[in-house]
C-alpha cells in the first residue's frame, strides 16, 4: 500500500492535492486565500512555544489561568441586561450531565432517541402551559434569534414590512431583529412610553398601517412592567396586525401570561429558567405562538409530537412538519436556522418540574420583593435619583447619581467588588448618567445593603 505524504499531521492532503485545488480555484499561493487580512496581522515566523506540558502541568496552567477571572462569588454582580446570574438546582445539573442527554449532536431524524423526544415533548408542554399558547417548539439559539424568527413570520403571514416595537426593547435585541428584516426591505419603529408607564396609544395608531406585528417586553430594558400590555392586542388586532411579545419567563409566577394578554406569539429567553452563566452561553431561545394553522406551517424550528407506534399499541414522539425546516427544503424553509438548544430545553424542562406552579410562584414574589426594596433603599441616599421609582419593577432598575458620571460610579463600586450595573446613557439620552442594576434570588436584603454602603462611599461629598 502506498503511503501518502502529508504536508502536515492535521491536514489530509500531499502537496499534489493541495496544487490541484489551488489550480481549480486560480490561485498560486496559499498567501492569496488570506488576502483581505491586513498584513500587520499576519504572523510571518514560527511563534515560540515553550515545551509540551504534562496533564498535571497543563491542568494547573489552566488554573492559573481562570483563577485571573474576577466573577461571582468572588465578586458581588448586578449587571443583568439579558443574561442574568440564577441559582441552578443540583438537580438540574444532574440532568444535563447525564449521558443520555449530553451530547453536542442535534438529531434530524424524525424518530430519533425516545428518551430526548420525550423530554423535548415535556418542555414543549411545561412552556405552553407558562406562556397561555397552544404551540411550542422545542428552542430557538435564544431570545435575540427567536425575535427575529418571529417577525420575519409576520412579515410572511400579512405581506406587511413594517415592525413597531416598544421603546425600551434591549438593545441587542433591536441589532439582531435588524439583521433578520432589512434583507427583506423590512423596518422597525419605535412606539414611545408615557410618564406613567404605558406605551403610547396615540402613538401606535397612528403608525400601525402597513404593520406587520407590534412588539412589547415585559419586563423591558428598564425594568419596569408595561401599564397598559391588556390594552395591547385589541388596538393591534384591529389593524389586523399581530401582536408579539417578549417577556422574561419567571415573571410569569406572578403576571398574565401573553396567551392572557391575547399575543399571538410569545418569545423569550430560558436562561433565567436554571441555565448558568457561561461567557455568552448557553441561552434558549423561547418561541411559541397560538394554535392557527397558518401560524403553525410558518413557526421556524423543530417541533416534536405525539403518536403511536406502527403497531398502534404504544405512545411514541416524533418530530413533526420537518418539510419546514432548511434541511428538507432549503429553498422552502421557514427559517435558516438547523439546529436548536435541545440539551438546554431538557435543562428547562427539569428545572420547571422542580419548581412547579408553586415554586415558580415563590421565586418571582421573592424576586419582586427584593427589586422592590432595593429601589426603596437606592431612594433613600441624598445624591441617589431613581427616575421611575413609582412603576412595578421585576429584577431591574434604573438610577442615576448626581454629579458623577455612570462610568464612574461603576468604577469605583468595582473597586469595591461590586459589579454595580449596565451604563445605558448612550442608549437612552433620556435617562442621562443612567445605570440599570439587578437583582435575583441570588441576591438577598444584605446584598442590597452591601450596595448602598459602597454607594454611599463613592457618593459626593
Amino acid at each position: 500500500m502506498n503511503q501518502r505524504t502529508l504536508v502536515n499531521p492535521f491536514i489530509p492532503h500531499n502537496e499534489e492535492e493541495i496544487a490541484e485545488m489551488m489550480q481549480t480555484i486560480g490561485i498560486k499561493s496559499l498567501e492569496e486565500l488570506f488576502s483581505d487580512i491586513p498584513r500587520e496581522y499576519i504572523i510571518t515566523e514560527e511563534p515560540e512555544f515553550e515545551g509540551p506540558l504534562s496533564e498535571k502541568e497543563m491542568i494547573n496552567q489552566i488554573f492559573r489561568i481562570a483563577s485571573k477571572n474576577l466573577t461571582f462569588p468572588k465578586l458581588q454582580l448586578h449587571i443583568g441586561q439579558g443574561a442574568y446570574l440564577r441559582y441552578v438546582p443540583a438537580a438540574v445539573k444532574e440532568v444535563l450531565r447525564r449521558s443520555e442527554f449530553l451530547t453536542s449532536y442535534t438529531p434530524y431524524q424524525p424518530e430519533a432517541s425516545q428518551g430526548i423526544l420525550t423530554a423535548l415533548f415535556e418542555y414543549q408542554s411545561l412552556m405552553a402551559e407558562l406562556l397561555g399558547l397552544e404551540i411550542v417548539n422545542s428552542s430557538m439559539y435564544d431570545w435575540s434569534t427567536a425575535l427575529g424568527e418571529a417577525c420575519r413570520m409576520t412579515i410572511r403571514l400579512t405581506g406587511k414590512k413594517k415592525i413597531l416595537v416598544g421603546r425600551y426593547t434591549f438593545k441587542q435585541r433591536l441589532e439582531t431583529l435588524s439583521t433578520y428584516i432589512e434583507p427583506i426591505s423590512g423596518v422597525v419603529r419605535e412606539i414611545g412610553y408615557t410618564p406613567d408607564g404605558r406605551l403610547n396609544i396615540d402613538e401606535l395608531e397612528q403608525n400601525l398601517n402597513d404593520t406587520a406585528a407590534l412588539y412589547v417586553e415585559y419586563p423591558n430594558s428598564l425594568g419596569f412592567i408595561t401599564q397598559n400590555l391588556d390594552e395591547l392586542a385589541d388596538i393591534v388586532h384591529r389593524k389586523g396586525a399581530y401582536l408579539i411579545t417578549g417577556v422574561e419567563p419567571t415573571v410569569l409566577g406572578i403576571i398574565k401570561s401573553p396567551g392572557e394578554l391575547g399575543a399571538d406569539i410569545a418569545v423569550g429567553e430560558g436562561q433565567s429558567l436554571g441555565l448558568p452563566l457561561s461567557f455568552g452561553g448557553p441561552s434558549l431561545g423561547i418561541f411559541a405562538c397560538r394554535d392557527d394553522p397558518k401560524m403553525l406551517r410558518n413557526m421556524p424550528g423543530r417541533l416534536i409530537g405525539m403518536t403511536e407506534d406502527v403497531q398502534g399499541t404504544r405512545r411514541c414522539f416524533t418530530m413533526v412538519l420537518q418539510t419546514r425546516e432548511q434541511h428538507i427544503k432549503r429553498e422552502k424553509a421557514t427559517s435558516n436556522i438547523c439546529t436548536n438548544q435541545a440539551l438546554m430545553a431538557i435543562g428547562v424542562a427539569a428545572y420547571l418540574a422542580l419548581l412547579g406552579k408553586k415554586g415558580l410562584r415563590e421565586l418571582a414574589e421573592y424576586i419582586f420583593a427584593l427589586t422592590d426594596y432595593a429601589i426603596k433603599r437606592f431612594s433613600e441616599l441624598d445624591f441617589v435619583k431613581v427616575p421611575l421609582a413609582g412603576l412595578p419593577h421585576y429584577q431591574e432598575f434604573a438610577y442615576t447619581v448626581r454629579g458623577l458620571a455612570a462610568h464612574e460610579v461603576l468604577s469605583k463600586l468595582l473597586k469595591k467588588g461590586i459589579v454595580g450595573g449596565f451604563n445605558i446613557s448612550e442608549i437612552y439620552p433620556e435617562f442621562r448618567e443612567a445605570i440599570v442594576t439587578c437583582f435575583t434570588e441570588v441576591h438577598d436584603n444584605k446584598s442590597v445593603e452591601n450596595y448602598v454602603a459602597a454607594l454611599s462611599e463613592v457618593l459626593p461629598k
